[in-house]
């Protein structure tokens, strides 16, 4: 616990001023808690939105590049890529599978620092050969690139046609 004495003198009405002491070393563990706490209160996660989902035999293209990313990727069998990334986008950090067909994949993928939420679809289009994938934040402009890094990580791990 922070300890001090009050000082008076303090020119701005009357006030005190409070001359900290230094901080024992086992409180600092507690200190670095109450710094984080109010971090770990936001997890900003906004809207599902409505785009989500197969439309027309595709998944919806992104409104802006700047916070979504979108990729096709040619596979011999498109619901074998799908079942072979399911487990691997499943044991990833903070992320939670929200929705699992045969052809489908939708996961709810959470930041580390604010919880800013994104939505990661997966659709396996065996009419066309692909794998088709979208990453999309829920809020705010820009994702600083996260959601295309999302998608470049999980292409080295798909069978190629």
């Amino acid at each position: 616990m922070l300890t001090g004495d009050w000082v008076p003198g303090d020119p701005l009405a009357g006030s005190a001023i409070l001359k900290l002491r230094a901080i024992p070393p086992t409180m600092l563990p507690l200190l670095k808690l109450a710094l984080l706490l109010p971090f770990a209160l936001f997890h900003l996660v906004g809207p599902l939105p409505a785009d989500l989902g197969v439309h027309g035999g595709a998944l919806s293209p992104c409104a802006t590049p700047a916070h979504c990313a979108r990729v096709n990727w040619p596979v011999a069998d498109p619901a074998a890529a799908l079942a072979g990334l399911a487990p691997f986008i499943a044991e990833q950090p903070r992320t939670e599978l929200l929705e699992r067909t045969d052809t489908y994949l939708h996961a709810a993928v959470s930041s580390a620092f604010f919880g800013f939420v994104d939505d990661l679809e997966l659709y396996a289009d065996a009419e066309h050969g692909l794998l088709q994938a979208r990453s999309v934040s829920r809020l705010g402009d820009s994702d600083l690139g996260v959601n295309a890094q999302r998608l470049a990580q999980l292409a080295p791990l798909l069978p190629r046609a």
